[in-house]
């Protein structure tokens, strides 16, 4: 997939980190995770990876105003995620989706969210590019792997 110009890369990672952060931070009692999720799947986000220059250049204000009036998403109750988590996790998927050149459905189906806050720990003082070509490299290989079980299982069938 032909991914959004590089001209938009440094704006749409902090932009997107910046939108995580401020719904974890501004919506305490819901669910951040539900949130992750619905926005990488959405319409808005989609229009990002599409490159429609007038929303890989909107704020993280802008992006939420749209996420609910065009995706209509609902926060949900739930866990909040704390500290700096969700600003990095925004940045990491947002990087993650440009370096790899897939949408960012296909993102959030490569490295789940609930592997990226167990991996933060050991990935959040890395470089980003450098976390990033970490947990694509061990994506590969996982895939790789997974694909030549269905081979053998083809075969033995």
């Amino acid at each position: 997939m032909k991914v959004y110009s590089h001209s938009y890369l440094e704006h749409v990672v902090r932009t997107q980190g910046e939108l995580f952060d401020d719904f974890a931070r501004g919506h305490p009692e819901c669910d951040t995770d539900d949130f992750i999720a619905a926005y990488m799947r959405s319409r808005t986000r989609s229009d990002i990876d599409e490159g429609q220059a007038y929303v890989c250049t909107m704020n993280a204000h802008e992006l939420m105003d749209r996420f609910v009036l065009v995706d209509r998403y609902a926060p949900r109750s739930g866990v909040s995620m704390k500290g700096f988590k969700p600003d990095w996790i925004g940045r990491f998927y947002a990087r993650y989706q440009w370096q790899e050149g897939v949408t960012s459905a296909e993102t959030l189906a490569d490295v789940p969210l609930a592997f990226l806050k167990v991996a933060y720990h050991g990935l959040h003082d890395l470089d980003l590019d450098l976390a990033v070509a970490k947990v694509a490299a061990g994506s590969r290989i996982s895939s790789n792997a997974s694909k030549g079980k269905e081979n053998e299982n083809a075969k033995g069938a």
